[in-house]
């Protein structure tokens, strides 16, 4: 087997990602003795988190990572991977690593695979990737090397993390780089933040939401906050049809939905344990999206809309409005 790197990248506020936590847990189960290397600011003092039977620590950290850019996170990351000497390294797939890690494996002369599905760790590695809006999956391997891997969550099997690391912890050094200057922040989203990647639940609005209810009206207003209070008791991420996110120029449409909300085909696919659609009619295209959710299921008042027809693994036949009304009272 190949040595091997696992990069952990650090999120704004200095801490490890669940993605990140998930990665180190089950590489390290299938590839004991892998060396470990962590980027970003504070990088030593969030190296705790890696589990015990990681073979060496290393950290690149300093205040030129405070803020992700790809200059200095690829010059971090390429001291790292020249100072662990090995042929394999496997990241999250994450904004940081999906920006610097390409560079670096051109610094290097490697090759990188990004959105890998699953790997097999052994004599030889492969790895799989979907293909043709995720119908159809690949196995492959390469021979150069060495190899970067940024894999989706999931793509290992799970692994609970033992001990933390009792070893040294050895500091990499890295050159920032001069030209680059990070000026802030500025959020993609305005208002309230409805996408959580790592929540356990995902909450799928259609666009029935929007549509004439049994009293001939339309109850938008209503349907927001009951949509709001939902994701708030429960830390849920919210998704949506891609029929309702293309209403925006059509009046009432809820108001914190964007195209970034999107699952499907056209859209993304989320991989929460738990999913829940609610006034969607399970077309294929949007179906294609929750491939990934580890429990499907739907509130739909037709008993023969697509979730029906073997899409979802329960079908609650009933009106969304009353049923989130009645679970927001019993959430508190």
């Amino acid at each position: 087997m190949a040595k091997t790197l696992i990069l952990i990248p650090l999120e704004a506020d200095g801490t490890v990602g669940k993605a990140a936590r998930d990665l180190l847990a089950s590489a390290l189960a299938a590839d004991p003795g892998a060396d470990v290397g962590v980027f970003g600011k504070g990088a030593k003092q969030a190296a705790d988190v890696v589990p015990a039977s990681a073979s060496r620590v290393l950290v690149a950290g300093g205040d030129g990572l405070a803020s992700p850019t790809a200059a200095n996170d690829a010059r971090a990351c390429e001291a790292l991977v020249r100072a662990s000497g090995s042929q394999l390294v496997l990241a999250p797939q994450h904004s940081r690593t999906a920006r610097c890690l390409p560079l670096v494996a051109v610094r290097t002369g490697g090759r990188i695979d990004t959105r890998v599905a699953g790997i097999s760790l052994g004599a030889e590695t492969k790895v799989r990737r979907w293909y043709y809006r995720q119908r159809m999956q690949a196995a492959f391997t390469r021979e150069e090397r060495p190899w970067f891997l940024l894999l989706e969550s999931g793509a290992l099997p799970a692994a609970e993390a033992s001990a933390g690391f009792s070893g040294a912890v050895e500091e990499v050094s890295w050159e920032p780089c001069s030209r680059t200057q990070a000026l802030g922040t500025e959020a993609a989203i305005a208002g309230e933040q409805t996408i959580r990647p790592d929540a356990d639940l995902l909450l799928v609005a259609g666009a029935g939401w929007t549509k004439k209810q049994s009293d001939g009206q339309t109850h938008v207003p209503e349907a927001e906050e009951l949509i709001r209070a939902f994701l708030r008791a429960t830390g849920a991420s919210l998704g949506s049809s891609k029929s309702l996110v293309d209403q925006k120029g059509e009046g009432a449409v809820i108001s914190f939905l964007t195209h970034m909300n999107q699952v499907g085909q056209t859209g993304s696919s989320p991989r929460h344990p738990k999913g829940l659609a609610t006034c969607c009619h399970g077309e294929e295209p949007h179906v294609v999206g929750w491939r990934f959710i580890g429990e499907r299921r739907a509130i739909n008042l037709d008993p023969n809309c697509g979730w029906a027809q073997g899409k979802a693994d329960v079908l609650y036949v009933a009106d969304a409005f009353a049923v989130l009304r009645r679970l927001n009272e019993l959430l508190g």
